[in-house]
């Protein structure tokens, strides 16, 4: 799908995508969503082993772009819940279950629907002006694309609780420190620094990698005997992998390894 809305680079083993409305901080519209969703499934189909997601201009994401479902111009009330069904809950499943990291580089402002679509990638880097806001209490609307379960999980029920119902801004450093991204960065290094770090993870046992997010992700819905099963099974699929072959012959051989993030 073309779309000026999303950019697109491919860096050969792992692909760049930019939300591209920096007049409107790159805010939701549908074109924009099926877009973005396009663009991640044909990276995956093309093979890419890493992805890096930012945004253009002054911030990453102000979420849905309210001028899209003002009540005042429709002849009803909008129904949010079909925009959360059709747009944003696929976008998050489709992040979620992409079997190789998703980087966030978080450039600016982050709200709404935007900061918790930053929240579902597997690592958030963050420049020191970066905000995260949960902005949905300053319109009567409840955390979305997974932003009730996100700040729960990473954050606790005191945090989240306070951060949801307050609309607080909470800065980048401050994120960092509570856990809620990995890093922050001065601005003028922060897409030198997740660029490496998407080349550094592209050229690792993807294979591990990914299955390494299924694990983490998979740890708040099981319990402790039922996860060590299921990393036990996880490890041998590793074993039997040509990664692990190549790790330890690499090891052995104090050279760097060659991976493929391939399972034979």
């Amino acid at each position: 799908m073309m779309s000026d809305t999303i950019l697109t680079y491919d860096h050969g083993n792992w692909v760049e995508i930019t939300l591209n409305r920096p007049d409107r901080l790159n805010s939701f519209t549908d074109e924009m969503h099926n877009a973005l969703r396009a663009e991640l499934k044909q990276a995956r189909d093309n093979g890419a082993r890493a992805i890096l997601l930012t945004g253009a201009g002054r911030g990453f994401c102000a979420g849905q772009d309210l001028g899209d479902r003002d009540p005042s111009k429709m002849d009803g009330a909008p129904d949010l819940g079909h925009t959360i069904a059709i747009f944003y809950n696929p976008l998050i499943r489709l992040i979620r279950s992409l079997e190789f990291p998703v980087i966030c580089a978080v450039n600016g402002v982050a709200a709404g629907a935007g900061a918790n679509i930053a929240l579902a990638c597997d690592i958030v880097l963050a420049a020191h002006s970066a905000k995260f806001i949960q902005s949905f209490a300053k319109v009567g609307l409840i955390p979305d694309a997974g932003g009730s379960w996100s700040l729960t999980h990473l954050l606790g029920e005191a945090r989240a609780k306070g951060l949801a119902l307050t609309a607080m801004p909470l800065k980048a450093e401050q994120a960092a420190d509570w856990g809620l991204i990995w890093k922050a960065f001065p601005d003028d290094a922060l897409m030198s620094e997740a660029r490496a770090l998407a080349e550094q993870l592209a050229n690792g046992p993807t294979l591990g990698l990914g299955l390494t997010k299924s694990l983490i992700q998979q740890a708040a819905t099981s319990t402790f005997d039922e996860h060590i099963d299921l990393e036990a099974k996880t490890q041998k699929t590793c074993g039997e992998s040509s990664d692990y072959a190549e790790g330890v012959t690499a090891f052995l051989q104090k050279r760097s390894p060659k991976f493929t993030g391939s399972q034979k």
